[in-house]
């Protein structure tokens, strides 16, 4: 798949660390591709719940972001994305040194009706959640 924008990767990691969230939390992009994003947040305790497991607001924020910047990746110069709803399974706690959210655009978005997609989500101990966006 093509991008619209021919700088879009330049744009994405411009726009990732505009986002004071993903600075707060230690994330980080590790992959972006014409319709694919790789968020990476490596493990740490003030983020995790009472169980010691990374807390599913982090899983649904790195989510997100993937999601969104994949769709982001196709999109002509000058146009945004904003999430207006998504749904997680959570298929075991999240585990691990490390957490990757992939998100897959399969794609070029029209408008918001127009943007479900899947984001895979892994730690390093294996499978935690999938994601429709």
């Amino acid at each position: 798949m093509t991008s619209a924008n021919p700088d879009f990767e330049q744009e994405v990691r411009r726009n990732f660390a505009q986002q004071s969230v993903m600075n707060l939390i230690g994330a980080s992009l590790s992959l972006v591709e014409p319709g694919i994003v790789e968020i990476t947040l490596p493990y740490r305790q003030d983020l995790t719940q009472q169980n010691g497991y990374l807390h599913a607001g982090m899983i649904t924020t790195i989510a997100d972001s993937a999601c969104g910047y994949a769709a982001f990746t196709l999109m002509p110069p000058g146009a945004g994305v904003l999430s207006v709803e998504f749904k997680v399974n959570l298929l075991r706690p999240a585990k691990g040194d490390s957490f990757v959210a992939r998100a897959v655009r399969p794609y070029v978005p029209r408008d918001y009706i127009d943007s479900v997609e899947e984001v895979d989500f892994q730690s390093s101990y294996g499978h935690v959640s999938d994601a429709d966006l």
